[in-house]
């Protein structure tokens, strides 16, 4: 081989080692750049998470955005918001207010053990009844809250006793009867009565409610939700100095079976006590 061609053969190996060069490195930085956008899309997906999952953190909840939303009060309600419910004959001179939390267990039991005798009386005109609901079971900041039992059951079957209400208040009552029974009330730590489901399975066994579309409707859209807050709060702010449920007010004066502090539970002490309220 001549010296020329020689030189030639080591020009054009150094020609392809240097488009060799030139070529990994425009790999290299093609790499580099991919690599790059990746991890930025990866920083921005992050980011989005994160930002998506603050502003969910951030969203209201239902019941906290209800707080903001105008009151539609059930028919046969009187006072702000509707908030006052007294059910009874018109002739009847002296009212009961009666103090109660939907998921109370208490409530149940008094309920199914003396409920047929306040709606007696009720009947026999000797008395009115104001109710006054409370949500403090759930918990949540418009009530005074337990210790063990969250949720939004007690707001939940509220909103639906008000839409008894809208329908009389005899469903009002039969449908109150209904979900404190042995049968459909839950244990005080299961939220059932925040199932729409649950409460209308419950409202079919009322004769006005079963298979009433607008009884239907307004739980499932909650057109009393904004109610059953006004009750809470109305339940909170009471001036009776009632602090738990079942309580019992007549005359401004909380009523107790003799010698305790505790409301009356059965038969006999309910007509004892009220007996004497009625007399006083």
């Amino acid at each position: 081989m001549s010296k020329r061609n020689s030189q030639q053969a080591k020009t054009a190996a150094r020609e392809r080692l240097r488009a060799e060069r030139e070529r990994q490195a425009k790999r290299d930085r093609t790499k580099r750049q991919l690599i790059v956008a990746g991890a930025v899309v990866v920083v921005l997906a992050a980011a989005g998470g994160i930002g998506y999952a603050v502003v969910q953190a951030n969203k209201p909840g239902h019941w906290e955005a209800v707080k903001d939303e105008k009151v539609v009060a059930p028919a046969h309600t009187t006072g702000k918001d509707g908030t006052t419910v007294v059910i009874g004959k018109s002739t009847a001179k002296k009212t009961l207010k009666v103090y109660e939390d939907p998921r109370c267990p208490i409530c149940a039991q008094f309920e199914q053990t003396v409920g047929p005798t306040l709606k007696k009386d009720l009947d026999d005109g000797k008395y009115k009844m104001q109710f006054v609901g409370g949500t403090f079971i759930d918990g949540d900041a418009l009530g005074k809250g337990t210790i063990g039992s969250r949720g939004e059951g007690s707001k939940n079957a509220m909103s639906a006793l008000g839409a008894a209400l809208n329908v009389s208040p005899e469903a009002f009552l039969e449908y109150k009867t209904a979900l404190y029974s042995a049968k459909w009330h839950p244990e005080e730590t299961t939220d059932k009565f925040k199932d729409d489901d649950y409460l209308i399975k419950i409202a079919n066994t009322v004769p006005a409610l079963k298979n009433n579309a607008t009884f239907d409707t307004a739980v499932k859209k909650g057109t009393y939700d904004a109610w059953a807050l006004a009750m809470s709060k109305a339940w909170d702010t009471n001036k009776d100095g009632v602090t738990g449920t079942p309580s019992f007010v007549m005359d401004g004066k909380i009523l107790t079976t003799p010698g305790t502090q505790n409301p009356p539970m059965t038969v006999q002490e309910f007509n004892s006590v009220v007996g004497a309220a009625l007399k006083g």
